[in-house]
């Protein structure tokens, strides 16, 4: 469909010089008359699919992060420090074919001896630890509140009310999607025997007379399902998807007498309570994929030839294992907090949140330690379609402690796009907010790494944060004397400008001004982040120098 928008996109100073291999002078975006650049009407095209988050906007007319460009045009051969990220998530695949070679490894601990040969407090901890142990499945945090009969009287009357409403709804959309499986793979089947062929297309299924009035109703079913995929197999995978979503939430997540935390031993309300886990941060089934993913959008090894490209070359990979099947526990996120920063990271991403934190005291802490030791954290905004303005709708963690004035500079929240530049461009899940999401970046349908070095799209905020961890990364490669608040801020100050209305929670009637609908106004970019931040580091340098 023809669709035209008007923009008007405002970036940073016009010109900045960066010192490189030779000395040309390079040009941040914006371009003048945005609005006489051709958008894109045409579908994106299976390798743009792909790779649209590193993409620009002005040359590819996809809203992505320019990382080709910073690439081409800023970085060239410049080589830059080693950079560790620690991905705070679930278990990763540390043998996937595109990551094995960015893993951070402990030189200082023998492999498997049953020792803490480090003296760090953590046994066996070669490529990261593993908080969880062998648990996995868990509880949401307001059932395990519920459960344990743990928060105050009001939060646990709040939390009544969400079980009493979200369990029957769980059961409900279980059995719904079990029959619409059940029907769409009877009819899949009848098909098959009537065309006399293993895969068929919609074309073929306009062939086919029905016989029956049971033909006539499978193809009715099959023409229906092929609105919601390319083909069947597709639309079954996607319904048993969501009968194994639905099946959690009903067996384990809002299961009141569900103890997922069983298997590790500890007392998770007791942060005294160590050491518990083991140095395995590895997924333990296929399905935990969460944390490949997001590792392979920051640092994938660039350029072998396979799969995909991480944003930011030069990174080692630190596993975290510390969110499971359900909400995450205080005590872990603190304490994989603690783990990340007194191990070596210099940046943090966190794909996870949750409405309620009954030890939030225990992260913010961990948050401000991680400050004081100049660790930058990058944290997701949410997947619910939220207004984080409103006081109703929680996001922990955060770094303003649900209040108006945010306790440290080290943090940056981040809301995610889709590749629809214009109206459509702030993904329908995404979660936003004029003070509370700093910045938004792409996080709708990417393509990275998945177990058994494997390749998927996901999307979510979750993808959003790494692809922001990954910029971040690249700034401390290149520029490793900036801090953590210097880089946050250079993110949000050299994003991309828009003022077009967007709709949000994809709901055409909620429509606001894309630069209203976060702190910063804008959409990350890479490119124009390393020009910022050259300019920032030189005038550093000038001042050192000017000092002596």
């Amino acid at each position: 469909m023809n669709r035209t928008y008007k923009q008007t996109i405002l970036s940073i100073s016009a010109t900045v010089l960066l010192a490189g291999c030779g000395s040309t002078a390079l040009v941040s975006t914006p371009v003048e008359n945005i609005d006489t650049v051709p958008l894109k009407i045409s579908e994106l095209t299976d390798a743009e699919k792909k790779h649209w988050g590193h993409l620009d906007l002005i040359n590819d007319t996809i809203p992505g992060m320019s990382v080709d460009k910073a690439y081409a045009e800023v970085i060239k051969n410049k080589k830059g420090q080693t950079v560790v990220v620690a991905v705070l998530d679930s278990g990763m695949d540390l043998e996937h074919e595109d990551l094995k070679n960015v893993l951070w490894t402990n030189k200082d601990e023998i492999p498997n001896n049953g020792k803490d040969d480090d003296g760090n407090g953590y046994v066996d901890d070669v490529h990261g630890y593993n908080f969880l142990g062998d648990s996995y499945n868990e509880q949401l945090e307001y059932v395990r509140m519920l459960r344990l009969n743990i928060g105050d009287a009001s939060e646990r009357a709040e939390a009544r009310l969400l079980l009493d409403k979200e369990y029957p709804e769980a059961l409900q959309n279980k059995q719904q999607y079990e029959q619409i499986y059940q029907v769409v793979q009877g009819a899949d089947m009848a098909v098959k025997k009537e065309l006399g062929k293993e895969t068929y297309t919609q074309e073929d299924l306009k062939t086919l007379k029905a016989t029956s009035p049971i033909m006539e109703q499978s193809v009715a079913v099959l023409n229906q399902m092929f609105s919601y995929g390319e083909s069947i197999p597709v639309v079954l995978e996607e319904l048993k998807e969501g009968i194994n979503y639905f099946s959690d939430q009903a067996n384990y997540n809002l299961n009141k007498d569900f103890n997922g935390r069983t298997p590790v031993g500890d007392d998770p309300y007791d942060i005294t309570d160590v050491p518990y886990g083991n140095g395995n941060p590895k997924n333990m089934v296929d399905t935990e994929s969460h944390g490949t993913h997001v590792a392979g959008i920051i640092a994938a090894e660039r350029n072998n030839g396979k799969g995909m490209n991480g944003v930011a070359q030069n990174v080692e990979i630190m596993s975290v294992r510390a969110v499971p099947n359900g909400d995450e526990y205080d005590k872990d996120i603190a304490l994989g907090i603690r783990y990340a920063v007194d191990n070596g990271a210099s940046i943090i991403n966190c794909s996870f949140g949750k409405a309620f934190s009954p030890k939030a005291e225990w992260v913010y802490d961990a948050i401000e330690y991680a400050a004081s030791k100049d660790v930058l954290i990058v944290h997701a905004a949410g997947n619910d379609g939220n207004d984080l303005e409103d006081p109703d709708n929680t996001n922990y963690p955060n770094d303003h402690k649900l209040g108006k004035i945010e306790f440290v500079d080290n943090m940056i929240t981040v809301g995610a796009l889709s590749s629809k530049y214009g109206s459509e461009m702030v993904a329908t899940f995404s979660n936003y907010g004029g003070k509370n999401v700093d910045v938004f970046a792409p996080g709708d349908e990417i393509y990275s790494t998945m177990p058994e070095s494997s390749y998927e799209f996901q999307g979510g905020t979750s993808m959003a944060a790494p692809a922001v961890a990954g910029v971040a990364a690249l700034i401390r490669s290149y520029y490793p004397d900036l801090t953590a608040s210097e880089v946050k801020n250079i993110i949000m100050q050299s994003g991309l400008k828009s003022k077009t209305s967007v709709i949000v929670a994809g709901d055409a009637t909620k429509a606001f001004a894309f630069d209203k609908i976060s702190k910063s106004g804008k959409m990350v970019n890479a490119y124009n982040a390393l020009i910022l931040a050259d300019q920032i580091a030189k005038g550093k340098t000038t001042l050192e120098s000017n000092s002596k």
